[in-house]
């Protein structure tokens, strides 16, 4: 049966493009010509604005600013994904992608911002945080990483953490990457099906679903303690991982400002 009539010739046009060629023949489910013209469209998207994250970055360098990216989210939300999409095009000498284990016995003893602000940027430099201080104010609590007091003293203590940053002169760019817990439980499970990616699963990770609830009730403090007094989180939605790297890097170029006229 021919099927190209359902198509306009612009659309064939991007069906015989080599990277819509390879969505179709890569793709493990039933072939979807549709899914492979949305990631024509997508790619063809993501490149005009990586171009314009080069020459953001060209003017952190050239104007010796400090920028820090904070990416917040639940486990599987995409985070390091957008990261990925952000950092492929630009400058690896000018930033650093800083995802930090749990604390050693001597940062357990030191401040609690501490380790954080040995990975402050410096000048020209930005630095992608994927999860950060944040730790204390969600997964800490939930899984009992840390004691209530401990929580509290992070709760009343950040805001003013992140005033003395960006006083400073340092440029904060706060993200929270949202999705549902059925997007959430469907991804654990390509997950657990993938050897490439079993790795990412975490013990953490298993308790996600069981703890929505708790997870969801201190996100909702997070953001209301953030917008009391502090910067608050810009909140992609997630669910569909191609639009939510597309809206977090728009959100990134429209926080910093750059030369958008600059020729790279």
């Amino acid at each position: 049966m021919d099927t190209t009539s359902e198509y306009t010739p612009g659309e064939i046009k991007k069906l015989n493009n080599k990277k819509a060629i390879a969505s179709l023949l890569l793709n493990d489910e039933q072939i979807n010509p549709q899914k492979a013209l949305r990631y024509y469209d997508y790619i063809k998207v993501l490149k005009k604005l990586q171009v314009e994250l080069i020459k953001q970055q060209e003017c952190i360098i050239e104007n010796g600013q400090r920028v820090i990216v904070i990416f917040e989210g639940r486990d599987a939300a995409g985070k390091g994904g957008a990261i990925r999409r952000i950092t492929e095009r630009i400058n690896p000498r000018h930033f650093k992608i800083i995802a930090l284990p749990k604390p050693t016995k001597e940062e357990r003893t030191q401040w609690y911002f501490q380790r954080y602000v040995n990975k402050l940027p410096k000048a020209g430099e930005i630095v992608f945080f994927d999860r950060s201080w944040y730790n204390r104010a969600n997964v800490e609590p939930v899984m009992g990483f840390c004691t209530q007091e401990e929580y509290e003293i992070f709760m009343n203590h950040v805001n003013d953490f992140e005033r003395m940053i960006t006083e400073s002169g340092i440029q904060l760019v706060k993200i929270y990457m949202s999705i549902s817990k059925s997007e959430q439980e469907k991804r654990f499970k390509d997950i657990k099906n993938n050897p490439l990616k079993q790795w990412k699963m975490t013990d953490v990770d298993e308790k996600a679903q069981s703890l929505w609830d708790d997870y969801t009730h201190h996100k909702t403090k997070m953001f209301e303690n953030a917008k009391k007094g502090g910067r608050p989180f810009k909140v992609i939605k997630a669910n569909r991982k191609q639009e939510a790297r597309v809206d977090v890097i728009k959100h990134l170029l429209e926080s910093v400002d750059y030369n958008k006229e600059r020729v790279v």
